[in-house]
């Protein structure tokens, strides 16, 4: 035993205590962060799953030394595994069938398998559909729509004729995907290597990039996490991924929407900027992200930064779409107007109504892709409207909301608004919900009835006539779904106007990890901004004006007389 050793068991044995002697010396740097927030300590499910794995975390343990398996490695890990969970759970749709070359051979999709095997991916009948399996560019081709075996005439007596229905970004993600499907194909032909269907070669190429895409998400939502790291093995293993990571592309708009926080976070606007432009050109919805950014510019009176992060957005989604709206001014435009003329989608709101009551809906006896006007109002003026309760509530709040909270309340407004809520525009929510509001058992309960809308979804489509499900199975999981989100908003308000709740700030000790130039700023309305919309501490005309002294009352009083 050595002198230190000895002296230890010395000062224990004075002390009343139980010994306890290391059975190596002590490292000299024992540097440890501490103030990390540890799960299996600090959340009965973290402290119940690290039994897995040899129980929570010793009370001497020096905390961020691990050289290897550090948390975002350790996520990385977790949604890999959630990755190829779902990957499996659409290979039942990605068996090669048919003779001859890979451009020759198909996927088996007979008898409606996509639906009783609850693998059905947009990416599979997309590679046909968009005439991406002959090989021709996206917006540069098109097709006509085909009804009973002829041509079909939208309402207006006008031959149907279809684009690429997707952004720009996206559509060249998938032209990227084809052009590699048939580089494999031809190397087929001409090596010994296994021939597979193109199509399914195109999904798992697709499929790739999407997961690179989805683990670039996980570590950008674990960098915006600050202390509380542990939150986005929420994002690494959200049971979403199971079924919707490769239903779509989603994944790539949400990397970028949720790199251009990081890059917000580490008060770069420009760059914050450039990615939710690169978002925009690949889905919509990264858009919305720049109004918290403007609420909380106003309330800090620090617009500067936001009018970068817009400016550069604008430009990069032009640099994007500038080359295809000049060559292809038709094909370009086709994803704006198939949002106009849609109607309202199976999992939106207003079908669940239209299950359970019979109505017909705002607008009936359409013809064929004549814009639903009256819904396409009624959505908009709905989310106008939650967006208008959002900035009252930003910009009046006891203390200034983080970004991740009023970015996850617009985007989830959106949703419930909107008259589609395609399954996949689920992972929207996935690190934005984990940022905003990480109490894990509340989100992991969201994300299973989330994930579990799914299969009613499916075998609702299969068909009564099949032994599918009736629809109201499928609406009310989606009524619930819609329920748990709303939920979640409530929760997120609530923990604005507590702040005291909101485990990110901790009691207090931090502002606002992913806040950027608004982390711990004062709050600074400029002077046009009425007192409505000012914080009460900060309202320049009292909501209730102060007792008068007496003597001036009398004096007021004699006077008047």
């Amino acid at each position: 035993m050595t002198d230190g050793n000895a002296q230890a068991l010395d000062d224990s044995a004075h002390a009343g205590r139980p010994a306890t002697v290391s059975p190596q010396p002590l490292a000299a740097d024992r540097r440890s962060d501490d103030d990390r927030d540890l799960p299996s300590r600090t959340d009965s499910l973290g402290s119940a799953l690290s039994e897995v794995v040899g129980g929570p975390v010793g009370r001497h343990a020096l905390i961020g030394r691990q050289r290897f398996f550090t948390p975002l490695r350790v996520m990385f890990v977790i949604a890999l595994v959630f990755l190829a969970l779902g990957w499996t759970t659409k290979s039942a749709c990605l068996q090669t069938v048919g003779t001859g070359t890979g451009d020759q051979k198909v996927a088996n999709w007979a008898n409606q398998r996509a639906y009783y095997e609850l693998c059905y991916s947009d990416t599979v009948p997309l590679y046909g559909a968009e005439l991406l399996s002959q090989g021709k560019f996206p917006y540069k081709s098109s097709w006509l729509e085909m009804k009973d075996g002829k041509p079909a005439l939208q309402y207006d007596g006008q031959p149907a004729v279809r684009y690429m229905e997707y952004p720009v970004l996206t559509g060249v993600y998938q032209y990227v995907s084809m052009a590699l499907a048939k580089t494999y194909t031809a190397l087929t032909k001409a090596t010994a290597l296994p021939v597979v269907a193109e199509v399914v070669m195109f999904f798992n190429i697709a499929a790739l990039g999407l997961a690179l895409a989805w683990l670039a998400t996980v570590w950008a939502t674990s960098a915006l996490a600050g202390r509380r790291i542990w939150d986005a093995a929420l994002v690494a293993g959200s049971p979403i991924l199971i079924f919707q990571v490769f239903t779509n592309f989603d994944a790539l708009a949400t990397a970028f929407a949720i790199g251009g926080m990081l890059a917000w976070a580490r008060r770069k606007p420009y760059l914050a900027g450039v990615l939710i432009g690169l978002g925009v050109a690949a889905k919509l919805y990264p858009l919305l992200l720049l109004l918290p950014v403007v609420l909380l510019g106003i309330r800090t009176g620090r617009l500067t930064g936001a009018a970068k992060a817009a400016l550069a957005a604008f430009v990069a989604w032009l640099v994007v779409n500038l080359p295809i709206m000049v060559l292809f001014p038709r094909g370009w435009s086709e994803f704006f107007r198939l949002n106009t003329r849609r109607g309202d989608d199976m999992d939106s709101l207003y079908n669940v109504v239209k299950s359970f009551t019979g109505w017909g809906g705002f607008d009936q006896n359409l013809g064929l892709w004549q814009p639903p006007t009256l819904l396409n109002a009624v959505s908009a003026l709905l989310f106008a409207a939650c967006c208008a309760a959002i900035g009252y509530v930003a910009l009046t709040a006891p203390r200034r909301p983080r970004v991740a909270q009023l970015a996850f309340l617009v985007v989830a407004a959106f949703l419930l608004t909107n008259k589609v809520w395609s399954p996949q525009f689920s992972l929207w929510l996935v690190p934005l919900a984990v940022l905003a509001l990480p109490h894990r058992r509340i989100l992991l309960a969201w994300m299973t009835i989330d994930a579990l809308v799914w299969v009613p979804r499916m075998l609702f489509l299969y068909g009564e006539q099949n032994r599918g499900l009736p629809e109201q199975w499928f609406t009310t999981t989606v009524l619930l779904r819609d329920i748990a989100v709303v939920v979640l908003c409530a929760l997120v308000v609530q923990q604005i106007y507590r702040p005291e709740l909101d485990l990110v700030r901790w009691r207090g000790r931090q502002d606002d990890p992913a806040g950027g130039p608004f982390d711990r700023a004062a709050d600074d309305p400029p002077k046009w901004l009425p007192d409505l919309l000012r914080p009460a501490a900060l309202r320049r005309v009292p909501l209730v004006p102060p007792a008068e002294e007496p003597e001036l009352a009398a004096a007021g009083e004699a006077g008047g007389r």
